[in-house]
């Protein structure tokens, strides 16, 4: 069995209850009371795991949780209520004033916002490194305390080989984190490549329906037993019981919906060559790094200068523009637009992002109806 049907097996798990139900039961309550005084004491002392307040667990939150641990072939999992929750809390686990950051050239824009907005301000040094140089520089993260990632990148969807970081990491002592949300545990699973920290926008494939936001974090039992103790109950970015329903709802159809993006993006990828107006296609497939096994709906595109980006995505028809991804419905995000923000046009410019790029989120539609959509929008602006 290979290890993407091994996942859909387990995604396809029930939940059958005394009462026979198959799904988790939504246990909509903020607290959990108990029957006696020595249970009470037992719980506040940590002798017991009993739930005692929905703001740190909830028993339909850690149906999701273990799913999601199991999924990332991690030891332990706890959920927020949003991706960015999920990496706020997480670097605020284990950083402190003075210590410093490696982090991967175009992450993820909000990402990028706590780095220069809240972090550098306290005192994280945070230094931003092209994907080829935490491969090919052993020396890099020689005094950093920690290495963000993502494989493949926010914009121009660059892949590393992770295991090879991961031991450039390990010989420095550098904890790793890294944002899986691209590639979903369906087509990699850092954990077993050596990185130590998996964090998802949940959101996005996880969710996989455009109602939920939420975030969840992967790694082991210790790494997340820190996260619960110290950042989850003192910020508070607790997951809800329904969202975590929801995704419990979106992983049982994960490794489905992925194969259907995949099925897509190839055939986009393929027919995106012969097109004069395309510069580049950003969208690594199966075995492009070492661990990567497939390729999920999420792409950008550089056109040349004959295209015009307003026209075009004002032609579109079935995508839409906006600025998440992952659901059912195919999104345009122009990079000036999208990232043009709270000085993230300068950084466009410092790490070479093209004006001329869009972001594509292919969904679950017709991957032919989409393609005619795409070729008709970019007949009518091109000059």
């Amino acid at each position: 069995m290979s290890d993407q049907q091994e996942l859909a097996t387990l995604l396809a798990a029930v939940f059958p209850d005394a009462d026979g139900a198959v799904t988790p039961p939504i246990v909509q309550t903020s607290l959990f009371t108990f029957d006696s005084y020595q249970s009470f004491e037992d719980r506040m002392a940590g002798r017991s795991d009993t739930a005692i307040y929905t703001r740190v667990e909830n028993p339909t939150v850690a149906a999701f949780e273990k799913l999601m641990a199991d999924a990332e072939h991690g030891e332990a999992a706890v959920g927020f209520a949003s991706g960015m929750a999920a990496i706020s809390s997480t670097i605020l686990g284990f950083v402190k004033p003075g210590d410093r950051i490696a982090c991967v050239e175009n992450v993820y824009p909000d990402t990028y916002r706590f780095f220069e907005r809240m972090l550098r301000p306290f005192g994280v040094h945070v230094d931003y490194h092209a994907p080829e140089r935490f491969e090919n520089d052993p020396d890099l993260l020689s005094n950093v305390t920690l290495a963000y990632l993502e494989s493949p990148g926010s914009v121009v969807f660059e892949a590393m080989d992770l295991r090879r970081v991961a031991d450039h990491a390990k010989r420095h002592n550098v904890l790793t984190m890294i944002d899986n949300s691209w590639a979903s545990p369906v087509f990699q699973r850092p954990l077993t490549l050596g990185i130590d920290i998996v964090i998802h926008s949940a959101s996005k494939y996880i969710s996989g329906h455009s109602d939920t936001v939420a975030g969840v974090v992967v790694s082991s039992q210790g790494h997340i037993a820190r996260i619960r103790d110290l950042t989850l109950p003192l910020l508070g970015a607790k997951l809800a019981p329904f969202e975590a329903f929801l995704l419990t709802r979106g992983l049982r159809t994960l490794h489905a919906r992925m194969m259907q993006h995949q099925a897509t993006a190839n055939l986009f990828v393929d027919r995106l060559a012969s097109l004069p107006q395309v510069r580049r296609v950003n969208s690594p497939g199966a075995n492009a790094v070492p661990g990567l096994t497939g390729r999920s709906g999420l792409m950008s595109i550089e056109f040349d200068d004959s295209v015009d980006i307003a026209e075009f995505s004002d032609a579109l028809t079935l995508f839409r523009l906006g600025v998440s991804w992952g659901g059912f419905e195919s999104l345009i995000l122009p990079a000036r637009v999208g990232l043009a923000q709270a000085g993230e046009q300068n950084s466009m410019q410092k790490f070479g992002v093209s004006p001329n790029l869009v972001r594509l989120n292919l969904g679950l539609e017709s991957a032919e109806n989409l393609w005619a959509d795409f070729r008709s929008a970019l007949a009518k602006s091109t000059a």
